[in-house]
């Protein structure tokens, strides 16, 4: 049993979300920002994606939120619409445990609900293996690896690559949309 639930992120969990992701734009290379988004900006970002009805989900441990996940458009041009991006985010002090992977796996079903037939994960990726968890939880939730792009970034003295990893949503590319 966990000791963790997960639910629909409120505007009230924003700054803990802004917590959380800052730790990551400052301490590691998950997140190709170098300097962590204002409040107000993370205001207008969930607001972005809660406007495209797509799905913002918090993990909830003793009454803070420990985690958060959410889908966004992968690209801005129309003839995307039916493919998102996933982000994840895990306040770094409640890694392991099976947060990431509860969390991915709501943001899977939640987005099958909707119109879009494809999930792509975009993860960095460095030599000394950071990204590899990352990584191996999208295996185990159904992403292939399509392609990396190396050297891509640079943050902390270091470059990153980025491996696109991508799953199929419902019927995929399987038959047109309606």
């Amino acid at each position: 049993m966990s000791d963790f639930h997960l639910r629909d992120a409120q505007p009230g969990d924003l700054p803990a979300i802004q917590a959380i992701y800052a730790h990551h734009v400052v301490h590691g290379r998950a997140s190709f920002e170098e300097t962590p988004p204002s409040p107000d900006e993370m205001h207008l970002r969930f607001a972005e994606v809660r406007r495209k009805g797509m799905p913002y989900l918090v993990a909830v441990r003793g009454g803070e939120v420990v985690g958060y996940a959410y889908a966004s458009s992968y690209r801005a041009r129309t003839a995307y619409r039916y493919a998102v991006e996933d982000s994840i985010y895990l306040d770094h002090r409640h890694v392991g445990g099976g947060l990431g992977q509860a969390l991915l796996a709501a943001l899977i079903e939640r987005c099958e609900r909707g119109p879009w037939r494809q999930m792509v994960a975009v993860v960095a990726c460095t030599a000394e293996g950071e990204g590899a968890g990352s990584l191996a939880l999208h295996e185990r939730k159904g992403f292939r690896t399509v392609g990396r792009l190396e050297a891509v970034g640079f943050k902390h003295g270091q470059w990153i690559d980025t491996v696109l990893m991508q799953r199929p949503l419902n019927a995929g590319a399987g038959t047109l949309p309606d």
